[in-house]
């Protein structure tokens, strides 16, 4: 099932390891009560020519919301700065196993970069079958890149209030049942507990086998609709602040659902706003 624009395994990305034209990001990004720094990680071990992708910082900074998605022109310079650019196969993974990494594949199609793949289990993976890491930085040359932004990617709070309200497309909230029914609290201070009022819930993990890889298509598609998730509407994801969503929309590309988009602000924006409808339970 490996496919060099959504996921591939451990095997696939250790026979291609070699190959020139490959790029490796290391896309590891953890929530505070994680209590671990992806950074430090990195620079301890890595998979070899892997370069860090720092989802904080490649983000426009200009937005108080977290780790929005960063401007074209910021995007570009960041890449070739890593030395990736056209032409590359863009291997993306983190450490937690697939949490972060959809995230910047999600951030590589929105700017028109379609070879691009999460790695299936992560950095926990490769180590447990005693793969190569190392802790030398890669050898950076100089690429050009090219960046069409495709719009249709991405919603913001006004389209996602538009959905709620028409019920024309599936909002899909990938956070844990709790916090989606307001009886956990948010890890963000100033947050309102509940949900995007008629969104579904799917956390993030249900769609994940027991050894940190994601279920088979067939699997995914019974989870999608487990969730009571209508596959024949456009989907939005939405999350805490952007990041686990994008695991809903890798699943959903895996299943063949070409039409869906990601909240970008998610509940980090809406749970913010006294005047956005808060539902609960």
């Amino acid at each position: 099932m490996d496919d060099p624009k959504t996921l591939v395994s451990t095997d696939w990305l250790d026979a291609h390891l070699r190959d020139p034209d490959l790029r490796i990001l290391d896309a590891s990004w953890y929530l505070p009560a994680m209590a671990r720094g992806p950074k430090a990680e990195f620079e301890e071990g890595h998979i070899p020519g892997a370069r860090f992708f720092d989802i904080d910082e490649i983000a426009d900074q200009r937005s108080e919301l977290p780790h929005m998605f960063p401007p074209v022109e910021k995007f570009m310079s960041r890449m070739r700065a890593m030395g990736i650019g056209d032409g590359h196969q863009v291997v993306v993974y983190d450490g937690f196993g697939i949490f972060s990494a959809p995230r910047v594949w999600w951030t590589f199609r929105l700017m028109g970069k379609m070879d691009v793949a999460v790695l299936d289990g992560g950095l926990p993976k490769w180590r447990a079958e005693g793969r190569m890491i190392e802790d030398l930085p890669p050898f950076v040359r100089d690429r050009h890149m090219t960046v069409q932004r495709q719009a249709q990617l991405v919603k913001d709070v006004t389209q996602v209030a538009a959905a709620s309200k028409l019920g024309d497309w599936e909002i899909i909230d990938a956070r844990s049942e709790g916090r989606f029914r307001g009886e956990e609290p948010e890890p963000r201070p100033g947050l309102r507990p509940g949900h995007i009022p008629n969104s579904k819930n799917l956390p993030f993990g249900r769609l994940m086998n027991a050894d940190g890889t994601m279920k088979a298509p067939e699997a995914l598609k019974a989870e999608f609709i487990a969730a009571g998730v209508d596959l024949q509407k456009p989907a939005i994801t939405s999350c805490g602040s952007g990041v686990s969503a994008a695991i809903l929309n890798l699943a959903l590309e895996r299943i063949g659902h070409r039409d869906h988009a990601l909240y970008d602000g998610s509940w980090a924006e809406w749970g913010m706003y006294g005047d956005l409808r808060v539902a609960k339970g």
